[in-house]
């Protein structure tokens, strides 16, 4: 590696947010396909993060934080379901709602419940991702809301 490719290494920042970003996607896609989490971690880490195909080379992620994620929510999902359904309202629990934003929802969920980052950096990173899935939505808002919501859920005193 050159010190010209150093130099375009992504900051900590951005290998976090593409972690988040690759765990929203597999999230979809382990409930989309019925595939386990163990073999879309892998795919992920074999043939999507960091990985140069016809359109390009993909984003580079914080591996260890997406697998955590990934594995998180599946230890977690019920536990974090049930502070989504908690945060949504009454006539819509959280297999009503749109599954790229029940991604969202455990993904964002797994960190709060593992509480290695402030809740409200993981509100903020959830609510900047869902702007990328949802650009023209109201979606953000929401998501904004019922995470907060979650994240009170799971530790009152979390937002201060």
């Amino acid at each position: 590696m050159t010190d010209h490719d150093q130099d375009k290494r992504p900051d900590r920042r951005a290998l976090s947010s593409a972690a988040r970003m690759y765990a929203v996607q597999a999230l979809f896609q382990m409930e989309a396909a019925g595939q386990s989490a163990d073999r879309v971690t892998r795919e992920f880490q074999n043939f999507r993060i960091d990985f140069d195909d016809r359109d390009g080379p993909t984003d580079q992620a914080d591996e260890a934080l997406f697998t955590r994620i990934v594995d998180d929510v599946v230890m977690w999902q019920s536990k974090i379901d049930q502070a989504t359904d908690r945060g949504l309202v009454a006539k819509w629990p959280i297999d009503r709602i749109d599954p790229v934003l029940r991604a969202v929802f455990r993904a964002a969920g797994a960190e709060l419940v593992a509480e290695r980052a402030p809740a409200k950096v993981v509100i903020t990173e959830y609510v900047r991702l869902t702007h990328a899935f949802f650009p023209d939505g109201r979606e953000a808002r929401f998501v904004n809301a019922v995470l907060d919501h979650m994240a009170r859920d799971f530790k009152p005193d979390s937002l201060g």
